[in-house]
């Protein structure tokens, strides 16, 4: 029922007590001026009750009248309760809801029977909801991206680059990956390869090597003999190289092992790497070019995230949908998940209530408070006058009662 018809009611009600009073009061003049010409018995007794009735209607008027202004206007002591102790009913109505909704022991009990994963699981699980989602996700994105000034981005980013590098060792970075390469034994595929492009180039390029034999030999030994040499030198080499590419526990590839493995640890202990590193990160991470690099890397990753949001199917809208839809069909199979989330929704609302429970009486009694006093008058009379009214009718007809009892007693026993 909205106010509309609460007023309505309200009126209805109040004019029937009102009416009520007004039928007594008629009664009452009739019958006065009917015992002067009629010694009627009857008369005396419908016209103590409807005296008395009279009185106990004013008196329920008065009392249901003073809860909420001055009667007829005038300002008598201890009327218009409701304007003049505001204050006190916001603040006892606070701790009324605090101490007997809020307890520990009277939330517990609806806080156990929480079970928002199921919600949420079939929630997320209808496509149209998915996209909903999806769509909200990515205006808001896109919103906070359009208000990003990007010189301030950049800048933030150059600033994180810059302190970041200044901590990182490179020397160390560079010779524990070299390290880990090595762990991995993944260097050897680098040496096979490596033997075997030698070993093609060395047998592609055999008339270079004769070449250079031929330069390199007298002029009084013969040509076929430059060519055999050659020869034997391109075979011997092509053989050694093909014995490092396909045998690999090769005393080259110990060798290179070693070698590398030396090769790390003075990286990484050696002080003069550290200043190389030291050298080549200033003149690679210099500010102007930090700046620069910084600044394409932000408009590369807003124009990508911006193409991305602003279509319809894109890879990353695709990407959130199969997740959100995974998500959702594991809320609703996995119960060690939906356990999961259940209990950490009840402790979390659990200690929140516990913790906010002044905040919601101060809320009640600032709320009451803040009300203007007629303001409050009026809400209070639309929900509780109606009843209000029937105290008035019920004092009418108590009243008239009680009179017709004391005329009663005082007409035949006194």
């Amino acid at each position: 029922m909205n106010d509309e018809a609460k007023k309505k009611q309200l009126r209805k009600y109040k004019a029937f007590a009102t009416g009520l009073f007004v039928l007594m009061a008629l009664i009452f003049i009739v019958t006065t001026l009917l015992q002067k010409s009629n010694p009627s018995h009857w008369i005396g007794y419908v016209r103590a009750f409807a005296e008395a009735a009279m009185v106990g209607a004013l008196a329920d008027w008065f009392a249901v009248t003073a809860l909420f202004r001055h009667p007829l206007g005038l300002p008598i002591p201890h009327t218009n309760l409701i304007e003049n102790s505001k204050q006190r009913l916001g603040d006892n109505l606070g701790s009324f809801v605090v101490s007997n909704f809020l307890s520990p022991q009277n939330i517990r009990p609806y806080i156990q029977k929480i079970k928002i994963s199921n919600f949420v699981g079939e929630w997320l699980g209808k496509e149209k909801n998915q996209n909903i989602l999806v769509k909200n996700l990515a205006d808001i994105v896109l919103d906070i991206l359009n208000k990003l000034d990007d010189s301030t981005v950049s800048q933030f980013i150059s600033k994180k680059v810059s302190d970041m590098t200044d901590d990182i060792k490179l020397n160390k970075v560079v010779g524990n990956g070299i390290h880990y390469i090595l762990e991995k034994n993944d260097h050897q595929r680098i040496i096979t390869n490596l033997s075997k492009q030698i070993k093609e180039y060395i047998i592609e390029n055999d008339e270079m090597i004769q070449d250079r034999v031929k330069k390199g030999s007298y002029s009084f030994i013969p040509s076929f003999v430059d060519t055999k040499i050659a020869d034997k030198i391109t075979d011997g080499l092509s053989d050694f190289f093909r014995e490092i590419e396909e045998n690999t526990e090769h005393e080259v590839r110990t060798l290179i092992t070693q070698k590398i493995h030396e090769f790390s640890t003075d990286l990484k202990e050696d002080p003069k790497w550290d200043e190389e590193f030291k050298t080549i990160k200033n003149g690679l991470l210099k500010n102007d070019k930090l700046d620069e690099y910084s600044n394409d890397i932000w408009v590369s990753i807003k124009k990508t995230l911006m193409k991305e949001l602003q279509e319809d199917h894109s890879a990353l809208k695709n990407y959130l949908l199969n997740n959100l839809n995974e998500f959702s069909q594991n809320l609703k199979t996995d119960e060690n998940l939906q356990n999961k989330i259940d209990h950490w929704v009840r402790v979390t609302a659990y200690k929140y209530i516990l913790k906010n429970t002044h905040q919601f009486g101060s809320l009640i009694s600032n709320t009451v408070g803040n009300w203007q006093g007629k303001e409050l008058s009026e809400k209070l009379e639309l929900e509780v006058g109606k009843d209000l009214q029937f105290i008035r009718v019920n004092g009418t007809l108590v009243g008239g009662l009680v009179g017709l009892i004391i005329y009663t007693i005082s007409h035949f026993f006194l």
